[in-house]
């Protein structure tokens, strides 16, 4: 593919890489999948600016790739779900979801200085496959957080029928719930019914 070189860069942000995670959302404790075919995948994409959309499309419309586009992609996601979930519970990361999104990243676009600015501006060339790119940027900020250590505050909604991954950005970072007003007030609704139920005195068992 011929390498292409444009002035600007798509950069993605952490809430990038959570949005994707959480494109398997569970209700009811089923998981229900936000990203049902390659268009809406390569919306996503699109919509977070990660690469260009007339490329994107370009490339979810060839029917020959769609399939292996959008279950690599959902192997990419599952990967970092296992990744996100072994960081926050401290424990190692399953091997073979590292080596998958080790594989991911290698499709990085090349970042390069350019003339022009206050002496030179920073670009990217496009040498590889855009869906491929626009996967890899997705995956840079998590990388970027755990190389500098800024991992903290990642979490994992403590409702075990949601479980939504988010970063804590609280003042406290003392948040449990992804929403309080959702997640939180189910918890302290479960809660007050669980201590009015202790509190009820025992109903005593009739004579045998």
């Amino acid at each position: 593919m011929k390498a292409t070189t444009h002035a600007h860069a798509h950069g993605a942000d952490l809430e990038a890489f959570l949005d994707l995670i959480n494109t398997v959302e569970l209700e009811d404790g089923r998981p229900v999948e936000r990203l049902p075919d390659i268009i809406d995948a390569a919306e996503f994409f699109a919509g977070r600016d990660l690469a260009h959309r007339e490329a994107l499309h370009e490339v979810a419309s060839d029917a020959r790739t769609a399939e292996r586009r959008l279950a690599r992609l959902r192997s990419v996601r599952s990967a970092a779900r296992e990744v996100w979930d072994a960081v926050v519970e401290h424990r190692d990361a399953d091997s073979a979801a590292i080596d998958r999104l080790n594989d991911a990243l290698r499709h990085r676009p090349l970042v390069e200085l350019t003339p022009g600015g206050e002496g030179c501006g920073v670009g990217h060339r496009h040498v590889g496959d855009p869906w491929d790119e626009a996967l890899a940027r997705t995956l840079e900020p998590f990388v970027s957080a755990v190389a500098q250590g800024d991992v903290e505050r990642f979490r994992i909604c403590a409702n075990d029928g949601c479980r939504w991954v988010f970063n804590d950005e609280s003042r406290a970072g003392r948040r449990r719930w992804c929403d309080m007003s959702t997640c939180g007030n189910r918890a302290k609704a479960a809660r007050h019914r669980a201590r009015a139920k202790a509190a009820e005195p025992e109903t005593p068992s009739p004579a045998g």
